[in-house]
């Protein structure tokens, strides 16, 4: 399993999410809510966990 912190405007973060998503060779297996980071209104972040698919998965 792969833990990955997302930053970015809230547009780019569900762009990113679905991009993952419709990825073959990993499974998105948990996306958080998006958060905002204190001290700006422009920047958020989110957290993912991403699974890599085994070979025979990816065909």
């Amino acid at each position: 399993m792969i833990k990955v912190r997302l930053m970015g405007t809230q547009n780019d973060i569900s762009r990113f999410e679905r991009i993952l998503r419709k990825t073959a060779e990993i499974e998105l297996t948990e996306f958080s809510d998006i958060y905002r980071n204190k001290g700006t209104n422009k920047y958020y972040r989110a957290y993912a966990e991403v699974e890599m698919k085994k070979t025979a998965e990816r065909k």
